[in-house]
């Protein structure tokens, strides 16, 4: 079956994309492995896990044979009133492997509805404990969590795609963005904004929330694990939630399984999402402690008001089952190591380039920040012609493969990025 590219541009809405000009798009038909198949027999190595969740690759036997099995069961059931085998084990295989606080799990179906399941436990548990004052939530500047209401509130709101909607949000406090790289020493002042403001606010204060160690739609930024663990401490000491929004860093790509990990902390709300079904099918998780899970069930609702239609949806249990299996039994630590080494001397050459203003690498993330904007569809173009699929956005090229990625194809898609910077 051919793809109609012409009614495609014409009807059909892609992301973060205008009608009137659209950006070009390319029909893919299959894929397979770290590979993706166009519609004219060309082949692209994919450098994006298809915005960072097809960690195992495409066709992996082990995630189809889990959505084979279940459609022969069932596609779907509602979980209101209704449970089901593969929802369970989902939840059993989480709490193993997720920090022992955490044990209480809202299966929920887009990383944005995760975040605003989130939202909505801070502050119902603060209503059910008696503190109905603290509605207000913290953020960072440079912080991307998703694109509804409550979520967009909580994305910067001036540096990001949602500043039209500002005059129609909650209005939160942000935080300027953590300023001591991931690799440089930590500057303790740093944190000087979040105990000024917690001092004067935090009677008033449901949450911070923030993206541990990466910030990623917000500029591919890296930190350091130390502001991770003061937050948590002030946190403890003004008695403020901490949301860790999980989903883009979640299931190892950092190289620890979460980055939460490297700043030895437990956040008290966990969102997490993209990587959980290996990039089958779209779910996400909100966990939280046996504390916020009180909370919330004393509060004047009586439960956590969310409840979507295809909550706990048996495929993407069954594929986010097998998906967490291959990681649990799987060589992903190894596989992010390698990457790691292989983007951080391949990549280098590209701080050369006059157009280049930092190349930074952290676990399987690869980024050129540029000095100005690029021209996506110019690059786009450029990529695809060498056989590579690396989708760039505002002054960002940027790397997150399959962990399953060789090292022939890192080589590629490493050779093309220095080709569109001219080195």
């Amino acid at each position: 079956m051919s793809i109609d590219l012409a009614f495609d541009r014409q009807h059909i809405w892609h992301p973060y994309t205008s009608m009137i000009d659209p950006l070009p798009v390319y029909p893919v038909v299959a894929a397979e492995g770290c590979e993706l198949m166009l519609e004219n027999g060309q082949r692209l190595v994919d450098g994006t896990a298809s915005w960072w969740s097809a960690v195992h690759g495409y066709r992996h036997p082990v995630l189809d044979q889990a959505v084979t099995y279940q459609l022969g069961q069932m596609a779907h059931v509602m979980f209101g009133g209704i449970t089901h085998p593969q929802a369970v084990t989902l939840c059993q295989q989480l709490l193993a492997i997720t920090p022992p606080a955490l044990n209480k799990v809202f299966l929920a179906d887009s990383g944005s509805i995760a975040v605003e399941v989130a939202i909505k436990m801070a502050l119902q548990y603060w209503q059910g404990i008696g503190h109905r004052q603290k509605t207000e939530l913290i953020s960072l500047r440079k912080g991307y969590h998703g694109d509804t209401f409550a979520a967009m509130a909580v994305c910067d709101p001036v540096d990001s795609m949602h500043s039209m909607f500002s005059k129609l949000l909650p209005q939160h406090h942000f935080l300027p963005a953590p300023d001591s790289p991931y690799h440089s020493e930590f500057r303790p002042e740093s944190l000087k904004p979040l105990q000024q403001l917690l001092e004067q606010r935090h009677q008033y204060i449901a949450a911070l929330i923030l993206e541990p160690i990466v910030q990623g739609y917000g500029g591919m930024r890296f930190y350091h694990p130390d502001y991770l663990a003061g937050c948590r401490a002030l946190c403890d000491e003004f008695d403020v939630l901490l949301i860790a929004d999980e989903i883009a860093t979640g299931f190892g790509r950092t190289g620890s399984l979460f980055a939460c990990e490297q700043a030895k902390i437990t956040a008290d709300i966990l969102c997490l999402g993209k990587a959980l079904t290996g990039g089958y099918m779209t779910m996400a998780a909100t966990l939280c402690t046996d504390q916020v899970a009180l909370g919330v069930s004393q509060s004047e609702a009586g439960g956590l008001m969310h409840g979507p239609t295809f909550m706990a949806n048996p495929l993407a249990c069954a594929v986010a089952n097998a998906s967490i299996g291959l990681i649990r039994t799987g060589d992903w630590q190894a596989q992010v190591a390698a990457i790691e080494t292989q983007l951080k001397a391949e990549l280098a050459p590209c701080q050369a380039s006059p157009l280049v203003k930092e190349v930074r690498v952290l676990g399987a993330i690869g980024v050129l920040e540029m000095h100005h904007p690029v021209d996506v569809a110019k690059l786009q173009q450029h990529f695809v012609g060498d056989g590579v699929w690396i989708r760039p956005f505002n002054r960002l090229i940027y790397l997150m493969p399959p962990y399953i990625i060789s090292e022939e194809q890192i080589s590629r898609l490493c050779w093309s990025m220095r080709r569109a910077v001219g080195v």
